[in-house]
């Protein structure tokens, strides 16, 4: 299996050098790095170009003459890749060594999947891993409890565990996802991941193969939560997708939190008309009828409450 590997940069000259270490060390190696910068006015260009001469067969650059931003730079990059297996890369994370094997070996014995994300650390900006628990040990943790593990349920009626800097997509499923919708708030690997949940073509490596870099002046963050049993419950209550399984507090939560997502993939449908976001929005209203019936019979009088309060 051939690889891509889609970097886009900007103004990433503190941790650029390391992102592309780790992934020129790979235990299998990519055959094509395609950068896409969008802009940067620090030395993230001239660094690019310094490992350009030493990899003149691997390391493609490209220049945006407009600056795109996050998502449409990655469709840029993504597009410009030639190789059969596409992973996307942040400029200011690190991987483990044997990332692109594991990913590889995953898909080798999986030809029914198109997209893959993975478990990973959290790291600070001098490169240390945080002792914490993550969004991506969530199917972890459902697994545990032998609930149910529904990525497309998960992403559309809770939050995106999905995370572009760990994601992979092999070649042929590119024509699924592009162009990728441009609607505030709703970043690309999250559509990505929804269209291959609908098409039962996303996977999830329990293992951490990547270290997603926590730093003040990141665009997206929000991944990680102290690493005790309250917060290990309160992640399994959160992403648990049975409302029977839930507290009377959580039915509410996971209430307010449907409307949330249904509100979000409307936007996203009346700029793609996508059927798959068609299907979610059917699935999360057939949701919002159960969840709203069992908080009235869970607990009436709380249920009256709420409702002449507003909050459902």
């Amino acid at each position: 299996m051939t690889i891509s590997v889609a970097l886009c940069t900007y103004n990433g000259e503190k941790f650029i050098r390391e992102q592309l270490d780790s992934i020129l060390d790979q235990t299998k190696k990519a055959d094509e790095i395609i950068v896409c910068d969008d802009g940067s006015t620090d030395s993230t260009l001239s660094i690019l170009e310094e490992y350009q001469n030493k990899f003149p067969d691997v390391i493609k650059i490209s220049r945006n003459e407009r600056n795109l931003r996050s998502v449409k730079n990655f469709e840029k990059a993504i597009a410009l890749c030639t190789k059969e297996l596409i992973f996307l890369s942040d400029q200011d994370d690190i991987w483990e060594r044997n990332k692109i094997q594991q990913y590889s070996d995953y898909l080798e014995k999986h030809a029914e999947i198109s997209v893959v994300c993975s478990n990973g650390f959290i790291i600070n900006t001098g490169s240390q891993k945080l002792d914490q628990y993550t969004v991506w040990d969530v199917p972890a943790f459902l697994k545990e409890k032998k609930y149910e593990v529904n990525y497309g349920e998960i992403i559309s009626f809770v939050s995106n565990i999905a995370t572009g800097a760990s994601m992979a997509i092999r070649k042929d499923f590119i024509k699924s996802i592009l162009p990728f919708p441009e609607v505030k708030g709703f970043h690309h690997d999250e559509w990505i991941a929804l269209i291959a949940a609908n098409q039962n073509k996303f996977g999830f490596l329990d293992d951490k193969l990547f270290s997603y870099r926590y730093h003040e002046d990141q665009q997206v963050g929000g991944v990680f939560v102290e690493k005790n049993e309250q917060e290990k419950n309160a992640l399994l209550e959160k992403f648990q997708v049975n409302t029977d399984a839930k507290s009377t507090k959580a039915k509410l939560s996971f209430l307010k939190r449907l409307k949330r997502r249904e509100k979000k993939l409307q936007e996203v449908y009346l700029f793609t008309h996508h059927t798959a976001i068609q299907e979610y929005l059917q699935i999360i209203q057939i949701k919002k009828t159960e969840a709203t019936q069992q908080l009235r019979s869970h607990n009436f009088s709380l249920f009256i409450l709420y409702k002449l309060l507003g909050k459902i």
